[in-house]
């Protein structure tokens, strides 16, 4: 199950590194566009200052060189990321590279034997879980039987516990009624 759920956690993050991939890919297009468009662009699109107030334009203007400011820092950000990860995977290789040409030397016997007292240390480990789970299973059936008993028994009591409130109210309605019969 743990294998399972972090299988289907690798697979969500492998589409969020790919949504994010996909939108770094739009913004260096959408900025790639805007150098493109140049000073040409600016004049056949309709002038902002008719369709909107001087003021609004000035707090979207304040947003627009933030938002590009934020822009600057992620992009720093990720070279900076990116240079690291390179940076990581190549001492990584070169570690891996020396580790294995170290050990086409030595004797893999005495790994081995290490290997195969750990697989029997957790197989046993293993046998263990699966009798406390066993152990487990009957105890939540126990008590799941106890509590239907219980339910079973509560259930008795109320029923009865009414039948008894009708015969008290049948018999008080039977002595007011004598009662009423007799001569003062």
């Amino acid at each position: 199950e743990r294998l399972k759920e972090h299988d289907t956690a690798a697979d969500s993050l492998i589409d969020q590194s790919a949504v994010l991939h996909r939108r770094v890919a739009a913004m260096r297009e959408a900025g790639a566009g805007c150098a493109d468009q140049g000073p040409g662009a600016a004049a056949e699109r309709p002038d902002p200052s008719r369709l909107r107030p001087h003021v609004v334009l000035a707090q979207e203007n304040t947003q627009i060189r933030d938002l590009q400011q934020e822009n600057r820092e992620l992009w720093v950000s990720l070279e900076e990321h990116q240079d690291a990860l390179e940076l990581i995977m190549s001492k990584y290789r070169k570690q891996m590279l020396q580790l294995l040409e170290g050990r086409k030397g030595e004797d893999a016997e005495p790994v081995l034997k290490v290997h195969q007292a750990n697989s029997g240390e957790i197989e046993s480990q293993i046998d263990r879980i699966c009798e406390m789970g066993k152990v487990m299973r009957k105890a939540v059936q126990v008590d799941d039987e106890q509590f239907f008993k219980v339910q079973e028994r509560l259930a008795q009591l109320e029923l009865e516990n009414k039948e008894l409130r009708e015969l008290l109210s049948i018999s008080k309605e039977s002595f007011e009624v004598g009662r009423e019969d007799l001569p003062d």
